[in-house]
């Protein structure tokens, strides 16, 4: 800074410069006399109306870079599922980096084999090693067998070649596409440049006979790709709102992706699946499947946890049972249950223990059970087990979880309650 002073004050060095609120506080806030050689513009994040028209303007980079085509749709999904699921990021920041990695993953898919030329390939190997093991036997059942190996054989390659000639002529028309569009990209920065520096021949060259010439060609393309039905071709070559919720799931564990008709189905029968495990609930599990369909169609409050129950009932008649059964009900795995004993938070300074010790106690890098437990998997079924155990303290915890969907852990991280189902229990 004391390199850069001299010039700013003398008016010799005009700089623009972005930092963080953060590292705004700490480097440059307390010299005074840097901090006076700048004028402070503070850049808040962006809607998601605003960050789709910035994704819109961003669409044919990503397009030209990937060698893909994105969907409007997958655009609006991304800066939506982006401000829904994902709350320790910015907008457009995470919704610029769903659609990258959505077009990069449709992108290695066109590069890679089809799977059913992959699936013919393989089942044409184990032929070609029965074939061999045939060919040493003598008997009648084995020369019989051979036979059938090698009209499969036949067969196999005959549809295997035609599936390869098919998957290369795609092939070939993705490349072209994708060579075009980089051409026409680079012959705008060229007119670009031209323009500035006031060679508007050039520019108007460029501009008016090869942009022209290009996109007529890419035009041609496009159209002889239209004639050829999408539902025919072994290469999807589009990014969709399904592809960015794909992405949004495999980063968070939510399941956000479009529902299966099998889902559908699965969901109607919850409280029989659910009934099947624990037996003589009717009420608490028809309380708990409809939270969780309301939550599968969006209709409850965006702000809240997905659900909240507290179970009461003596030992053995099934309230942690339920919970286990919910937990494996939704992700087929009994480990998606976060269980915490209240017996062990019957101390005021317990608390800590939950969102994770403040600064300049031990175990302040360590994290809190339960807030940690959450960052690392957001769509969760906490179990808080015989809570009429825990400190009072510990109440207020709760309703921060129950009201706000929220809480604050011991490194001033705010982690996201509302993906998960809360459920308390006691015999009290």
């Amino acid at each position: 800074s004391n390199l850069l002073k001299p010039a700013l004050a003398r008016g010799e060095l005009r700089c623009i410069g972005a930092t963080t609120l953060d590292e705004y506080r700490k480097y440059i806030e307390k010299d005074a006399a840097l901090a006076r050689r700048f004028q402070p513009v503070y850049v808040g994040e962006p809607n998601v109306e605003d960050t789709i028209s910035i994704l819109r303007g961003l669409r044919e980079r990503y397009e030209v870079h990937h060698g893909v085509q994105i969907r409007d749709s997958a655009l609006i999904a991304a800066a939506k599922l982006s401000h829904r699921y994902i709350r320790d990021r910015f907008l457009p920041d995470k919704a610029i980096d769903l659609v990258d990695e959505a077009a990069a993953r449709i992108r290695m898919q066109i590069d890679s084999r089809p799977e059913e030329i992959d699936q013919l390939d393989r089942r044409s190997l184990q032929l070609e090693i029965e074939k061999q093991a045939l060919k040493k036997e003598t008997d009648a059942p084995s020369r019989g067998r051979l036979d059938q190996v090698e009209k499969e054989l036949a067969t196999l390659k005959e549809k295997a070649s035609g599936l390869k000639a098919k998957w290369d002529k795609e092939k070939k028309s993705v490349d072209e596409i994708k060579s075009i569009q980089q051409e026409m990209d680079q012959a705008r920065s060229e007119s670009e440049v031209a323009e500035r520096q006031g060679n508007l021949e050039r520019a108007a060259e460029l501009r008016y006979g090869k942009l022209l010439t290009l996109q007529k060609k890419l035009d041609d393309l496009n159209r002889e790709k239209e004639n050829h039905p999408a539902s025919h071709s072994l290469l999807r070559q589009e990014v969709t709102e399904n592809d960015i919720a794909e992405v949004v799931g495999k980063w968070t564990g939510i399941p956000v992706s479009k529902m299966l008709e099998g889902e559908n189905e699965k969901l109607l029968q919850m409280e029989t699946r659910l009934g099947n495990r624990v037996v003589g609930q009717k009420k608490a599990l028809e309380a708990i499947s409809d939270a969780v369909r309301r939550s599968r169609m969006g209709l409850q409050d965006a702000n809240r946890p997905l659900g909240s129950f507290l179970f009461l009932g003596p030992t053995g008649v099934g309230k942690t049972e339920s919970a286990k059964a919910l937990a494996d009900f939704l992700f087929d795995d009994e480990s998606a249950l976060v269980r915490i004993d209240m017996s062990e938070y019957m101390e005021k300074h317990a608390v800590s223990r939950l969102l994770g010790a403040p600064p300049g106690y031990v175990g302040y890098d360590e994290g809190g059970s339960l807030t940690e437990a959450i960052r690392r998997r957001p769509y969760s079924v906490i179990l808080f087990d015989e809570v009429e155990k825990a400190h009072p303290e510990v109440f207020n915890v709760f309703l921060q979880i129950l009201d706000d969907g929220r809480a604050t852990d011991g490194q001033g991280r705010t982690v996201d309650f509302t993906n998960t189902v809360v459920i308390m229990t006691s015999n009290i």
